[in-house]
């Protein structure tokens, strides 16, 4: 049996349980830089097992400021995991570099983190030590010139942590505390409302496809002539297109006027909501 010093260093260095110590220091004979390499290997092992899982849990980090900032999601399989103080610490070291990285998951997965392993050699021996799944999953990064950029999390697990976070990018020369007060009020808006796009010109053909189909299928069988059919479709894809466009949708904070409306009463005379982006975890 290994001696308990070279199990506590080699548990110290790589966060791998006991027993599995144990063995790879016996298989390494007593060799720890050997203990640690079969240790990583059992893991890359340990961790392709567990991909094929579901993994809807885990946190949204948001980083950087009014001129940068970006937003990436880190899954897990269950909540208890998502709260687990390894899994949060490499979360906001990821969110840090994605920032950096501009989103690009490809060029994230292969950056150095603090211990000078990539990021893919970490979350490896992360799935090994926590015995879930833990995937990278959708990011973006607002870093557009002549924009200010706001966020809003909800549901805050820690820090900049939360399972709902939003960020706005809005165009404007504009710097008041006005600005900034409906920058992060329209994050709450978003967050509530969920719109899809900002005006109904920017819904996406699929999305509106698969609108009217389903409304198709809903009127086929009323036994209402095709005009009649028509004009009711048309007026629902209508509704459909004004509930899910930012701008035409109620504002939360005042319901009985619309985004537009709330803009307008600013009276900023170069202000333009110029992008959005919303990520819920299990969404």
């Amino acid at each position: 049996m290994p001696n308990l010093d070279k199990i506590k260093q080699l548990r110290q260095s790589t966060g791998a349980g006991f027993k599995d110590c144990g063995i790879a220091i016996e298989e390494a004979k007593g060799d720890l830089e050997k203990a640690a390499e079969i240790l990583r290997v059992k893991g890359i092992s340990k961790a392709s097992k567990k991909m094929s899982r579901v993994a809807k849990e885990g946190v949204i980090a948001v980083s950087g400021d009014e001129k940068k900032k970006s937003i990436i999601e880190i899954n897990c399989e269950t909540d208890f995991v998502a709260k687990n103080n390894d899994f949060i610490n490499f979360v906001k070291e990821i969110s840090e570099i994605n920032n950096l990285m501009n989103s690009n998951l490809e060029k994230l997965k292969d950056s150095k983190m603090k211990n000078s392993e990539s990021v893919n050699t970490n979350l490896v021996s992360l799935i090994s030590k926590i015995g879930e799944k833990i995937t990278i999953g959708r990011a973006k990064t607002f870093n557009q010139e002549g924009t200010k950029n706001f966020n809003y999390l909800h549901t805050i697990v820690k820090d900049n942590l939360s399972k709902l976070a939003v960020i706005v990018s809005l165009e404007t020369k504009n710097d008041t505390k006005e600005l900034k007060s409906f920058g992060k009020q329209l994050c709450m808006h978003i967050a509530a409302s969920n719109p899809i796009a900002i005006e109904p010109s920017g819904i996406d053909k699929n999305t509106l496809d698969k609108e009217i189909a389903l409304i198709s299928e809903e009127l086929k069988n009323t036994g209402k002539s095709d005009d009649i059919v028509k004009k009711i479709s048309l007026g629902k894809i209508n509704k459909f297109k004004e509930e899910n466009s930012l701008m035409s949708q109620p504002w939360v904070m005042e319901p009985k006027s619309k985004v537009r409306d709330i803009v307008k009463k600013l009276n900023f005379s170069d202000l333009k909501i110029k992008d959005f982006y919303r990520l819920k975890i299990g969404e």
